[in-house]
């Protein structure tokens, strides 16, 4: 991603990229084109202000509408790698959940983090029985790519900033199968 940087400035400095996402998350990414937006997107990640919603498609069937997950989680690492995992131990980490659509065997999330750890909504949504469709490290189901989208983004900046990503074409099948429209 960053490689395409030099194509949107033809300044020396920047642009820089004001948070990240997991590397097959799609959907909103804020990238800055000068130092001063740079400093006014990373203030708003830090004090929790910036606004963030996911769609996710949950591999299991959730019975509840909505709901809180108020769960630690810490980095793990052994001999095949690393992941997050719940721990007491660990940094706390919330998300709101409430379910957008059902089909049998699915659940499609909104997700709004309120805590921005690694894996977060991945190691939630497992937690509550819904690891996420192509999500193998987690144990979702694998050989699909990671049903995850950043889907909103919204900074309290001057002017204010809000984008809404499309749903990738890997995406929408599933989401279809569970009531999406493609108008939402």
């Amino acid at each position: 991603m960053e490689d395409c940087f030099p194509a949107l400035s033809r300044r020396r400095d920047g642009p820089w990229l004001a948070h990240r996402l997991d590397a097959d998350t799609a959907g909103c990414l804020l990238v800055a084109l000068r130092k001063a937006a740079l400093r006014a997107a990373q203030a708003e990640f830090a004090a929790g202000r910036a606004g963030k919603t996911y769609w996710a498609v949950g591999s299991g069937e959730m019975t509840a509408e909505e709901g809180v997950i108020r769960l630690p989680i810490a980095r793990h690492s052994d001999r095949s790698g690393w992941r997050m995992r719940p721990d007491p131990g660990g940094a706390m980490a919330e998300t709101h959940w409430r379910v957008l659509g059902r089909a049998p065997g699915r659940t499609w999330l909104e997700l709004t983090p309120h805590t921005g750890r690694t894996h977060q909504i991945r190691v939630h949504c497992a937690s509550i029985g819904l690891p996420l469709l192509g999500d193998p490290l987690y144990g979702g189901e694998a050989g699909a790519p990671l049903h995850l989208l950043a889907r909103g983004l919204r900074l309290a900046v001057d002017p204010p900033l809000a984008a809404v990503a499309p749903v990738p074409a890997p995406m929408r099948s599933a989401l279809a199968v569970c009531g999406f429209t493609g108008c939402s």
